[in-house]
């Protein structure tokens, strides 16, 4: 087999890689001697994500986990723009293996008290600013408050989530009652009101759901900014992302993005002021108090 074909045939676990509502937008296209990873624009969250941020993010994750497991098994590919996949001299290097991308997690339920050891931290890459997790839980009420307030972002969540397990799609992709955590009433409460969202935003929906979420930083915890960094894109970026999730796993912590505080022009604009440079990804971390659900994939399509 051609070393296209060996890292085809590892298709899925390479999209074990994270991306913004787990829409999983990778698309990679095959030929002789190369893989251009495109982007299905159906897969993309063009209200929530204007700028494309999160969506490069998960480009780069997915190229980043790619080069781990082609590393893993032992063949020379590199990545070059495009993003592609090319043949290289010798194997990227990588302290990962597939089995760290396939152990990866979200955790969005409760983090046993305390901040991240500093020997976590250490291992990180620059780039990335420490916060305690009480300096940021009003800001994020304020955050939750403009996603549930503003109706082409509330669409497109909707579109995405998963409440219910007779969902067509719920062991394919989105965002399931499980993965966030949420009780049998609580999703379907969340989904009825999504529903009637005209008259529930008039009734105070986006305060009620943003108070729901009131206490999830009111601990003693951390948060961690990942700032731009030089001329990085946001495709590098995002492989540097997926890099201090693996890191941080491999000290046995979790990860819970909370893209809303730099989507929310108001809360990125402080947070950006706050941490001394461009936010490109915030999320908590710390160590679950129960194992987090494995979140859906698609699978790869049948070759030919």
């Amino acid at each position: 087999m051609t070393w296209v074909e060996q890292l085809r045939a590892h298709e899925a676990v390479c999209r074990r890689a994270p991306s913004a509502h787990n829409t999983q937008p990778w698309q990679p296209e095959y030929h002789a001697d190369e893989i251009v990873i495109n982007v299905d624009p159906a897969r993309s969250l063009p209200d929530s994500d204007p700028t494309g941020r999160d969506l490069d993010l998960g480009v780069g994750a997915f190229v980043e986990a790619c080069l781990i497991v082609a590393a893993d098994l032992g063949l020379n590919v590199t990545a070059v723009p495009g993003p592609r996949l090319v043949a290289a001299a010798h194997a990227y290097p990588t302290p990962f293996t597939i089995a760290d991308v396939e152990a990866r997690r979200v955790a969005r339920g409760r983090y046993a008290t305390g901040p991240v050891d500093a020997a976590a931290l250490a291992d990180l890459e620059p780039g990335f600013v420490h916060l305690p997790a009480r300096d940021l839980a009003s800001e994020l009420v304020v955050a939750d408050r403009w996603q549930f307030g503003t109706p082409a972002v509330v669409a497109e969540l909707r579109d995405w989530l998963r409440l219910d397990p007779h969902h067509p799609r719920y062991h394919l992709d989105g965002l399931t009652d499980r993965a966030l955590v949420l009780s049998w009433f609580e999703a379907r409460f969340l989904a009825a009101a999504l529903r009637a969202y005209p008259v529930t935003r008039r009734l105070g929906l986006a305060s009620l759901l943003a108070a729901s979420g009131r206490n999830l930083l009111r601990y003693d915890g951390s948060v961690l900014v990942m700032l731009a960094e030089g001329d990085d894109d946001h495709v590098t970026a995002g492989r540097r992302l997926l890099r201090s999730w693996l890191t941080l796993a491999r000290h046995g912590l979790a990860v819970h993005p909370l893209s809303q505080l730099i989507d929310c022009p108001v809360t990125a604009a402080r947070l950006a002021e706050r941490v001394g440079g461009r936010p490109l990804a915030v999320f908590r971390v710390g160590r679950p108090l129960a194992e987090p659900v494995r979140s859906a994939r698609l699978q790869p399509q049948a070759t030919g």
